[in-house]
């Protein structure tokens, strides 16, 4: 019998060729900037969430040097309602890198790829390997499940020791040829075959190799990361309109959760929100019409969002001086990076009319 090892690669592409994704906007053309950007939005976020967003940035930017020179604003702009912003700082942070560096383009090179903002092994492997067909692995959440699986990896596949054995037999298993469609291969593979629930073991290329089938133990690898529960957190958002319907937005800090995103005013404590108003608004405060609360969830906390909305405010003179407020319209909020609870809570207050 042959060892999965040397047959895990040909029986991937075969069933790639037969089930993958080959229509993917980022694959036609396949450059080394529209690999970077789809590989940056598809962490953490599904092919068809990201699909629509792919095309709307590579309109805007696309290429490089146009991501690198557009302001901060813009780029979460598009990015809004994408979600882990943190992402887009960084691309931008790295395409601003490639022009002092690497003459407007990213660096085909494992080490100067890890060194930008953003980037880490696995990213810069799918670039490598996808942009010019380098051998270079990759060991995303996908491809994380489906080696576990298949050679019975025990552990939580976060913890070191654990993925550098992946790390390992990810090197072994590479092919050598079309590493381009190798890496998509895995990818699509993990995603709409080996799921983390209800995997199609019945139809799977690899099933007579693995040994999670082969023991029953689907359902238990990859093991589960030690879990315990998120805390709970409360905060009071302002929704400010002026006789126009104008909203007053906030720029959030530099650091931190929605990090330079507009936003809207908030505090943990009511009463801290009042003296924030009485100090930036001319209305009244115990007008505010308190609306229904909606939770939020983030990898390390549960947000728990009361709005209160209080209309007829005059805005002070000072405020369209101030770069950390701003008044803005209706239309203007659709070209404007805002969380997407923060939106939603707009859009909400706005149907309201």
């Amino acid at each position: 019998m042959v060892p999965i090892e040397t047959e895990f690669a040909p029986r991937l592409l075969a069933w790639f060729d037969r089930h993958g994704r080959h229509d993917l906007p980022w694959q036609h053309p396949r450059t080394a900037y529209r690999v970077w950007l789809s590989e940056i939005m598809l962490q953490q976020t599904q092919v068809s969430v990201v699909i629509p967003y792919f095309q709307r940035f590579i309109d805007a930017m696309p290429d490089l040097p146009s991501l690198a020179h557009a302001p901060q604003d813009d780029v979460l702009a598009l990015w809004s309602g994408l979600g882990y912003y943190a992402r887009a700082r960084n691309l931008h942070a790295a395409a601003k890198r490639c022009v002092e560096l690497h003459a407007s383009d990213l660096p085909r090179d494992l080490d100067a790829l890890i060194a930008l903002p953003g980037i880490g092994r696995s990213t810069a492997g799918a670039i490598l390997s996808q942009a010019w067909g380098d051998a270079a692995p990759i060991l995303d959440g996908n491809v994380k499940r489906v080696l576990c699986r298949l050679f019975g990896i025990e552990g939580w596949p976060g913890l070191p020791k654990v993925e550098k054995q992946l790390w390992a037999i990810a090197e072994t298993i590479l092919p050598n040829t079309r590493l381009a469609d190798y890496t998509q291969a895995q990818m699509d593979f993990g995603a709409t075959l080996c799921t983390r629930t209800a995997p199609a073991c019945a139809i799977c290329p690899l099933q007579d190799g693995c040994i999670a089938l082969r023991e029953g133990r689907v359902a238990e690898l990859p093991s589960p990361k030690p879990g315990k529960p998120l805390p709970e957190r409360v905060t009071h958002m302002l929704i400010i309109e002026d006789a126009q319907q104008r909203v007053l937005l906030q720029r959030r800090p530099m650091t931190g959760v929605w990090a330079a995103l507009w936003s809207l005013p908030e505090y943990a404590d009511l009463a801290d929100a009042r003296i924030w108003f009485d100090r930036h608004a001319h209305g009244d405060f115990d007008a505010a019409q308190a609306g229904d609360p909606i939770a939020h969830g983030f990898s390390h906390y549960r947000l728990h969002i009361h709005p209160h909305r209080i209309t007829g405010v005059r805005p002070p003179d000072a405020v369209g001086d101030n770069d950390d407020l701003r008044w803005v319209t209706r239309q203007q909020l659709a070209g404007i990076g805002l969380p997407a609870p923060v939106r939603r809570l707009l859009q909400g207050s706005n149907e309201k009319e």
